[in-house]
């Protein structure tokens, strides 16, 4: 048991929003905490290695010593167990594990062959993932007010060569629910890559997406609303008559 007073947290943590905060608290008042911090001794306080939301939580209702791990490991080694602890819990969103990830590789020199052993991932995975940090900050906003959350989908993004190529590529996907495929494909045409099928997706999903999902594909990029009314109203039209006969 270490007094609460004596730790620290991690200034390298690879997380960078603390969650739902109130539930853990609860969660602590009623059984207490259950898996010990890890920390190690650092400038004469005990430096969180894993476990920040436990201490954030714990310290907001009052508690004064935390049962904790101390661990002997160099500031690389720290940050190695931060990241993998956090990812085995998923506590880390897409965006915080490739910082998290690129981390290691400019701090530390790390190359993605070494990271890919120790996360146990593909080397090819590693390095997809540390493309998504040169996401800048403010489409990485934009993704998450718009539930954009899609590794693949956020890969996508970040092999655009320039801002204004993933803010249009962004754009396209919102506009047009486009699917992993679809995007992919939209992607290499905004790249400059010739895709082998020219043809423009528009997807739409009810409030129950499991019972029914109306995909249509045009042969041009830009669609008016009314043109998409036009179409669906000649689906039904055609649905009737048949439904007639």
């Amino acid at each position: 048991m270490i007094p609460i007073k004596q730790i620290k947290p991690n200034p390298r943590q690879a997380r960078n929003e603390l969650g739902n905060i109130e539930e853990l608290m609860s969660s602590i008042k009623e059984k207490g905490i259950l898996e010990p911090l890890l920390v190690r001794l650092k400038g004469g306080k005990y430096e969180i290695i894993a476990g920040e939301r436990r201490y954030i939580a714990s310290k907001r209702i009052g508690l004064t010593d935390l049962p904790c791990i101390e661990m002997n490991v160099a500031d690389n080694e720290a940050m190695e167990i931060s990241l993998i602890e956090n990812l085995q819990r998923k506590d880390l969103d897409v965006f915080e594990e490739a910082d998290g990830i690129k981390a290691l590789v400019d701090i530390y020199d790390y190359n993605h062959q070494d990271i890919a052993e120790k996360l146990g991932k593909a080397r090819s995975t590693v390095t997809e993932i540390i493309s998504i940090s040169k996401i800048p900050m403010d489409i990485r906003q934009f993704c998450k007010e718009h539930g954009i959350s899609s590794r693949t989908t956020l890969i996508e993004i970040a092999k655009q060569k320039t801002k204004e190529k993933m803010l249009e590529l962004l754009n396209e996907i919102q506009v047009r629910d486009l699917r992993r495929e679809d995007t992919r494909e939209l992607s290499k045409k905004i790249k400059g890559q010739s895709g082998h099928r020219k043809r423009f997706v528009y997807n739409y999903e009810g409030k129950s997406p499991e019972y029914y999902r109306l995909r249509i594909e045009f042969k041009k990029q830009q669609i008016a609303k009314s043109e998409i009314i036009r179409i669906l109203e000649d689906i039904l039209d055609n649905l009737k008559k048949n439904k007639k006969k």
